[in-house]
């Protein structure tokens, strides 16, 4: 990835940030910067990242070019409430994505996924690629409904909520590699396990986002527990089983805010249904969870594909995760109720980026050559 790309994906990341914190400055009620925070990090730098991976060159193709131009402009669209070229314009982002993902999977049907053959990695990189495409296609008629049409109403399915789905992708792009860089011989249990986890992030996440439209508590809270479960059972295998390579602890730290994410997930949920709930009691914690998901647990993996042309780099010390960590975990929910906490917050995120982006500490030797070729075969996938 070239300098100036890096730059370009730092200062949209910052942003996206730093928006999260834009009603210290101008009360919701004039502007709402939230879309803005979402779709920055979640879209178009994630979105991007994903096609600039999966089409695996040195820089972006002109189809990824054109899907960030593009998702920054529905970007744009949505936040300033320009909602008929925000119905316009997600179509043709899901066309570009299933453009990518047909061209790499050469398939339009995804029978990948159904196949005891395919490598399990390989799913959930074509399952991210799909996910994206489906939801951004399913934009268009959300925002019709909810601004023009009110066909039917639903409390939770409001824009934000359903915007915030554009984060999924980006989890599964990251199962995609924490699964590719485990070991590839492996017993016949262990093989179903894989599979059995994939199915089961999946499905769980879509059924979990039934669950909360239609506001049932025992569901809700039975498909919460089964997906952390099923991420302690990612973390134990990629412990065990995760080839020692540079970027392995920084997967590890993403998987443990991934787990943060899911109890905190959780204890929302007993807390919303409790006969006490007080939404406004429960804004940190609300904050806590939103803030390790994207910025923990979705940085994470971002963090190793933006690099994959990278390596041999150093991206395990210690110092780059706890800066991650403290960022991530103290500053950023601070900041959200101190401004103060929140000119830390994206000076140290700040930081953090140019690290992740920029960095090119001293490596291990022995890591690099079984390094280039495991990378070499995820490419080749």
């Amino acid at each position: 990835m070239s300098r100036q790309l890096k730059i370009t994906f730092m200062t949209i990341m910052t942003i996206a940030l730093g928006c999260g914190f834009l009603h210290h400055v101008v009360p919701p009620a004039q502007l709402n910067f939230e879309r803005l925070h979402i779709f920055l990090f979640n879209l178009c730098s994630g979105g991007t990242l994903l096609v600039y991976f999966t089409e695996n060159r040195r820089g972006l193709s002109k189809k990824a070019q054109l899907f960030l131009l593009l998702s920054l402009a529905f970007a744009l669209c949505s936040f300033a409430g320009w909602y008929i070229p925000a119905m316009i314009v997600p179509l043709v982002l899901s066309v570009i994505i299933e453009q990518v993902r047909v061209a790499h999977f050469g398939s339009l049907i995804p029978i990948g996924l159904f196949s005891a053959k395919e490598d399990v990695s390989r799913k959930f990189h074509q399952a991210s690629l799909l996910c994206l495409s489906i939801g951004l296609a399913l934009s268009s008629p959300v925002i019709l409904n909810d601004i023009y049409g009110h066909w039917f109403t639903l409390e939770k399915l409001k824009l934000d909520t359903f915007f915030l789905g554009f984060s999924f992708p980006l989890s599964l792009i990251s199962m995609s590699v924490i699964f590719s860089l485990m070991r590839q011989h492996e017993m016949q249990i262990t093989m179903h396990i894989k599979e059995a986890l994939f199915w089961t992030i999946n499905i769980g996440v879509i059924v979990f986002f039934l669950f909360i439209l239609a506001r049932w508590f025992v569901p809700q809270v039975m498909i919460a527990t089964t997906l952390f479960v099923a991420v302690t059972l990612v973390l134990y295998l990629y412990y065990h089983q995760g080839i020692r390579l540079q970027q392995k602890a920084f997967l590890t730290s993403g998987i443990l805010f991934l787990l943060v994410t899911s109890i905190t997930g959780i204890i929302y949920i007993l807390v919303a249904f409790s006969a006490d709930y007080d939404p406004q009691k429960t804004l940190p914690l609300l904050r806590l969870h939103a803030f390790t998901a994207l910025y923990g647990w979705n940085l994470s993996g971002l963090a190793v594909i933006s690099r994959h042309g990278d390596f041999p780099i150093q991206l395990h010390s210690q110092k780059v995760i706890i800066l991650h960590w403290l960022t991530v975990l103290i500053l950023c929910p601070l900041g959200y109720f101190f401004a103060p906490f929140a000119v830390l917050a994206v000076l140290f995120y700040c930081w953090l980026l140019h690290t992740l982006l920029f960095n090119q500490g001293p490596v291990d030797n022995r890591l690099v050559s079984m390094e280039d070729n495991v990378l070499g075969s995820l490419m080749k996938q």
